[in-house]
């Protein structure tokens, strides 16, 4: 059975979708944007306050299922630029580290929600 994984600490869902589902021992998470989630807006700057916003968000909800980032088997990160890439990489490092760093997909969207920088998802599993 798919448990629905909601947080307070991670913006509400802008649309007909779930933060996260839980099945079994895995959690798969909705893209996170880069949205504070109180007053449900980008922080200032560019693409690094936006990259930490999203991985904030994102470990909101991991947190929330019972997993964290050392649990996290696959990323799925979209750039609005891929000019964007080398400086994403310096936060998503800080996150995730380097030695067993998540699997990744990383792609520029022609367009992402609320015209974000970058968005990321995950699968994990739960401790």
């Amino acid at each position: 059975m798919k448990n629905v994984i909601n947080t307070e600490r991670a913006p509400a869902a802008i649309g007909p979708y779930s933060q996260a589902l839980a099945f079994q021992n895995l959690v798969f998470t909705s893209g996170q944007l880069p949205l504070d989630p109180i007053t449900m807006t980008f922080p200032e700057g560019g693409i690094k306050e936006q990259a930490y916003q999203s991985l904030a968000n994102l470990k909101a909800v991991l947190e929330q299922a019972g997993a964290g980032t050392d649990t996290v088997l696959k990323t799925t990160c979209f750039l609005a630029n891929m000019e964007d890439f080398a400086a994403f990489n310096e936060v998503y490092t800080e996150v995730f580290g380097t030695d067993a760093a998540p699997a990744r997909s990383c792609v520029q969207a022609a367009r992402l929600p609320k015209d974000a920088l970058v968005e990321v998802e995950a699968i994990a599993f739960i401790k």
